[in-house]
């Protein structure tokens, strides 16, 4: 897809710089997928904390399973 879009350059070059891109391509493609990592990640912190895992076993019964 195509995309015009009005970026200040100093973000642009801090962007390239940190992500060691060559291109504005290659920098905007690496941002949007870290952008996008971030909010999937934030989302499953989210729903862990809405509904906490549940462990049916305890450390110890694990260990004992796992020798068997």
């Amino acid at each position: 897809m195509k995309v015009t879009a009005i970026i200040p350059s100093e973000l642009i070059a801090e962007a390239m710089e940190l992500s060691n891109a060559e291109a504005i391509t290659e920098t905007l493609k690496i941002a949007l997928h870290t952008y996008i990592r971030s909010q999937k990640i934030k989302e499953l912190g989210n729903m862990i904390l809405s509904e906490p895992l549940e462990f049916k076993y305890i450390a110890q019964e694990l260990h004992e399973m796992n020798r068997k």
